[in-house]
């Protein structure tokens, strides 16, 4: 399920968990599209829990919406991403990385406060030796 929700003028909040297909991920995108319209200079907090791979179908719809997406990347300085697996938060740190308009940082699951903390200006200081053993290379 992928599901969007306006916080605020210049923020949205993403959750995904569980299995998506093409209608959940087409009603996803749509939202995303939708709420993101107004926005500029916006910030995103992205929930990743319970992950599982899209089916094809879902993906199919993701290549549909390419263009659109990519539209959306100058209304967007900062994400951060939440997810308990270490591989999703890699994945998106390196996606912040190619993306220079887009300021990504991942953390934890549990760490809500520093993410919105991070989000809102603020320093995005977590307990190091956690992030370390949680966030190994892969």
């Amino acid at each position: 399920m992928l599901t969007v929700t306006k916080v605020s003028r210049d923020r949205l909040d993403i959750e995904l968990s569980g299995a998506m297909g093409a209608d959940a991920m087409r009603d996803g995108l749509d939202q995303l599209i939708e709420k993101s319209q107004d926005i500029t200079q916006g910030k995103m907090l992205y929930r990743i829990s319970d992950f599982e791979m899209p089916t094809m179908g879902a993906l199919a719809v993701e290549f549909q919406q390419m263009p659109k997406l990519f539209s959306l990347l100058g209304k967007f300085d900062k994400c951060a991403v939440l997810s308990d697996m270490a591989w999703i938060r890699t994945a998106a740190e390196i996606e912040g990385a190619v993306i220079p308009s887009l300021e990504i940082k991942s953390f934890p699951l549990a760490s809500v406060q520093a993410a919105e903390d991070w989000l809102a200006g603020g320093s995005a200081q977590q307990d190091s030796e956690e992030d370390e053993e949680e966030n190994f290379p892969v």
